[in-house]
């Protein structure tokens, strides 16, 4: 813990005077743990069946390139996770201890140094027996009745190594090609873990720091955000936005759930929005006049810090609002904010607190296992930091804290 400290201390003596001015009492510290996406946690273990043959070895290509003007390449190509041959030898134990005991030559094949192979043809649905048994009965070697047999198999790639093995135990040979279907793939989260480490935990201190503030002077519940821009040339980082929850701000807390527009997400974004706008009316000496009586979003700086990192310019003002910008939020963002969060195309959100009900960025079930929940029901967490029908994805952790910065306690019921 003291050589974490001293690193903290080190990465924080490094960052410009304008940003070691914002920071007041201890640094937390943490770990970052990359969320699950939906796929993740459902379909690991979707499974379906394929037919299967078998062939002396000196007779599978032919009974190859046979499936291959056969079959459609969809098909014949379509579970590339599976060892496409595999030799008596490497079956699991029950499809051996299986097509061992049905015949007597089915013995022989299986005993000693085998000389046959068995084949994955496709997957049974999209199939005809009666046409592979047609076809399969040309190629000289095979038996006289032809060997076909179904058997269950995962449908999706392995995610990880001691899956792949788990699943060559079970199911058939399978092979982790190093990538993930189901997620980022894994080269991606390390990369990109390892990208905000060292000062991740600066980040995630002032979110907290302005949360605690607001919080104290009434304008909304402890909830804290900040934005901040990492150049991948120099990893010079600039913060961009400072933002804390304000939904109590003008609205009073009798009756209602606060101006949902005034969460400290959309109060981040805004003020980067903001930012983008003041650079492009530099360059057109062009001012914008205000066009409503209210505004909704709450977006101007509240707190000391916040207006500090407010007059700071925005690092490189030609991209689309958050392109590529990293945000660190004290609790879990609620749907709408993640929605947010993912049409202003941020790169990378950590987190601290998970909201287990009203979460937008999680995808376990709502409200599973948490005994503080029991009876209450969040419905299926949605995952929203990478979804395959939405048109953008990012990489998201929860934060771990070592506890140096106290927690802060939220209704599991708020949408944050």
């Amino acid at each position: 813990m003291a050589e974490e400290g001293k690193s903290i201390a080190a990465v924080l003596a490094a960052q410009d005077p304008v940003v070691r001015g914002l920071f007041r009492g201890e640094v937390d510290h943490g770990v970052l743990i990359p969320l699950k996406t939906t796929l993740e946690l459902r379909d690991d273990h979707n499974t379906g069946r394929v037919l299967i043959t078998r062939a002396p070895v000196k007779a599978a290509n032919a009974a190859i390139s046979l499936l291959r003007n056969l079959l459609p390449e969809e098909i014949v190509k379509g579970v590339p996770h599976l060892r496409r041959c595999a030799k008596p030898c490497d079956l699991p134990a029950h499809l051996k201890t299986q097509f061992m005991n049905e015949t007597q030559q089915s013995r022989q094949i299986h005993t000693g140094k085998s000389n046959w192979i068995y084949i994955i043809m496709g997957p049974e649905a999209m199939l005809s027996r009666d046409e592979l048994i047609e076809g399969l009965s040309t190629v000289e070697g095979l038996e006289e009745e032809i060997f076909i047999r179904s058997v269950p198999v995962p449908m999706l790639a392995p995610t990880s190594q001691v899956q792949a093995a788990m699943w060559s135990q079970h199911f058939w040979p399978t092979v982790y090609r190093k990538n993930n279907p189901l997620g980022p793939h894994p080269a991606m989260v390390s990369r990109s873990t390892d990208e905000i480490t060292s000062d991740a935990a600066l980040w995630m201190t002032l979110a907290h720091q302005v949360a605690n503030e607001a919080h104290a002077a009434g304008h909304g519940e402890p909830v804290g955000a900040c934005i901040i821009s990492r150049d991948p040339t120099t990893t010079k980082v600039t913060v961009v936005a400072l933002a804390a929850d304000a939904r109590w701000l003008h609205q009073g807390k009798t009756g209602c759930t606060g101006n949902p527009m005034a969460h400290a997400v959309l109060r981040a974004i805004s003020i980067v929005a903001q930012k983008l706008v003041k650079a492009e009316n530099r360059k057109t000496e062009t001012t914008m006049e205000p066009i409503l009586e209210f505004e909704a979003f709450q977006d101007a700086p509240l707190l000391r810090n916040e207006q500090t990192v407010f007059e700071i310019d925005h690092p490189s003002p030609d991209g689309y609002l958050c392109h590529g910008l990293e945000m660190y939020l004290t609790h879990e963002p609620c749907v709408m904010c993640s929605m947010a969060i993912l049409h202003s195309r941020m790169g990378k959100v950590v987190f601290r607190h998970r909201m287990p009900l009203t979460g937008g960025l999680c995808a376990e079930d709502r409200g599973h296992d948490h005994p503080s929940l029991r009876g209450a029901d969040g419905g299926r967490g949605l995952g929203l930091f990478w979804r395959r029908e939405l048109n953008w994805s990012l990489v998201a952790w929860e934060w771990e804290s070592s506890g140096l910065v106290k927690p802060l306690p939220l209704d599991r019921a708020i949408h944050a």
